[in-house]
């Protein structure tokens, strides 16, 4: 009944399967955050990654190919943030605010070009969706920037563009050449968030389905103090608390509990709030992090 076969089905394949999309996102909040630029737009990454990601898969029956699509749909998008930001040093937090309200409209305006409809893209069958290959590009995905990060030229070049951007200038690397690559390498991964979120976890975009993960996924990355691994073990406590709460809402809505499904459904961000509240005080940013290069 407990046996490790049960433990993995119904636990721990389901809490990796929640928190890929997550951890997808914490790490494009961890390049982009480390070259330097404040990343709030991953909720806007996330929605275009799972609009065209949805759309591609379903045009392909294909779902790497969608996948793939997502993450060059973020890449877009960076493109666009990134001129914002690094060409007309626009406030970051203002340009990011401004991403998210964009990518909000951008999905149902050509959903209803295409589709017509401003809700959904239809489903897409099941064997264009992914069984179990995403959690394995997740866990590659923070391998990756962990080696890249701290065994790597490129990675300490980087990590310098927004800890110590003048040394870095001393040195003859631009520093804005960094934080364009981490901030299109941000809009990548966030966009494989988006594509995970309606590929893999769903079987079609919806309307504002990101549901405020991006938020949670730059939480995580306060929480895992802007380093991978610890990003990553955050974002798999909050896809533990997502997972009680799908638990918990069965437990509510056959059983004979008194408490409201509501209050079950808010359980993700209570904890994104509480955990902030105890650590955020004790996390030290990058030290360059929002500071335009002269």
């Amino acid at each position: 009944m407990f046996g490790l076969d049960s433990i993995i089905q119904d636990w721990v394949l389901p809490i990796l399967r929640v928190s890929s999309p997550l951890i997808f996102a914490a790490l494009g909040g961890l390049w982009c955050e480390r070259s330097g630029v404040i990343q709030i737009g991953l909720e806007g990454f996330i929605l275009v990654g799972s609009f065209f990601g949805a759309a591609s898969a379903l045009h392909f029956l294909n779902p790497y190919v969608g996948f793939f699509v997502a993450g060059l749909s973020g890449l877009g998008l960076a493109v666009l943030y990134g001129i914002v930001v690094l060409q007309f040093r626009a406030n970051q937090i203002v340009a990011g605010t401004a991403l998210n309200l964009l990518a909000m409209g951008i999905p149902p305006f050509i959903s209803k070009i295409w589709y017509d409809s401003t809700g959904a893209t239809p489903p897409i069958p099941s064997g264009a969706q992914f069984e179990i290959a995403p959690i394995w590009m997740m866990i590659g995905a923070v391998v990756a920037s962990q080696l890249i990060f701290y065994f790597s030229r490129f990675g300490l070049r980087l990590r310098f563009a927004g800890e110590h951007p003048q040394a870095l200038k001393s040195a003859g690397v631009s520093v804005n050449l960094k934080r364009w690559q981490g901030i299109l390498t941000s809009g990548f991964l966030a966009g494989l968030a988006g594509g995970t979120l309606s590929i893999y976890l769903s079987s079609s975009y919806i309307r504002n389905m990101s549901a405020g993960r991006g938020f949670i996924a730059l939480a995580a990355v306060i929480l895992g103090k802007w380093k991978p691994i610890p990003t990553a073990c955050a974002c798999l406590l909050f896809g533990v608390t997502e997972t009680l709460q799908i638990r918990l809402q069965s437990v509510v809505l056959w059983g004979s509990s008194p408490v409201p499904v509501q209050w079950i459904q808010i359980l993700p961000y209570l904890i994104t709030i509480v955990v902030l509240a105890g650590v955020v005080g004790r996390s030290h940013a990058p030290h360059a992090l929002g500071v335009a290069d002269e």
